[in-house]
């Protein structure tokens, strides 16, 4: 007979970016940190947003894992996140009662939490967006968790189809969340800077009247491209 398994198995001390790493990535699109990790690390498109326009986050993930239908690990971050963390909360993607409602968003806020990031659903959207804390999920039911366990809290999980480690980088918008690896923070935050002066330059040019790029010229008139009547 299988032993019970401790209703929350939990590794409190991870290593976390630091902030300078982190000052590196604040004000970039999620967009351009999956272009800099040659388009991985984004979350599943499943996962939505509930935040104002124009908000971006960036911060250390503190992951956790919820079996189906309970929310204990959840629960249990208040005990282990530090400020600035960003909660990432797997559930195998179960959807049919909700991780979290207004009053627990409302504590890990109070907690240091700075977004809550989870495959799962939600309840009392107003209240939560009331409690100001933002947050990426799966969907929205009115039923509520049971909180009994088991779970874990700072181990790997997989969450929106990626995996995600404590301590990793987490850049999210309203574009999505984008997962950066704790051991490539400083070689995606070079590329980053590449990409952003690149971008700053081609934005500034279309704002100035440019009606294609550059190379789109040197592609007609070629053997790749047929032309029919």
């Amino acid at each position: 007979m299988l032993d019970d398994p401790p209703i929350l198995t939990v590794r409190r001390r991870f290593p976390r970016p630091t902030d300078a790493q982190l000052r590196r990535f604040r004000g970039a699109m999620a967009a351009q940190v999956v272009d800099a990790m040659d388009g991985r690390g984004a979350l599943d498109s499943d996962i939505k947003p509930q935040v104002p326009p124009g908000r971006s986050l960036v911060g250390p993930a503190l992951t956790a894992f919820a079996y189906p239908a309970d929310n204990l690990a959840l629960l249990g971050c208040l005990d282990v996140l530090k400020a600035g963390d960003i909660v990432v909360c797997a559930v195998d993607g179960y959807r049919k009662t909700a991780l979290t409602g207004d009053l627990l968003a409302g504590m890990l806020r109070n907690a240091g939490c700075v977004a809550l990031i989870t495959d799962g659903a939600i309840r009392d959207q107003d209240g939560v967006e009331g409690m100001g804390l933002p947050v990426w999920h799966g969907g929205v039911t009115p039923n509520s968790p049971a909180r009994t366990g088991p779970g874990t809290i700072g181990l790997p999980v997989i969450c929106g189809g990626v995996h995600v480690e404590s301590g990793d980088l987490i850049v999210a918008d309203r574009d999505g969340v984008v997962v950066v690896p704790f051991t490539g923070i400083d070689a995606v935050a070079d590329r980053l800077d590449r990409i952003r002066v690149a971008e700053a330059e081609t934005e500034t040019k279309v704002r100035n009247g440019m009606t294609r790029p550059p190379w789109l010229d040197g592609l007609f008139g070629t053997d790749a491209v047929r032309e029919v009547e």
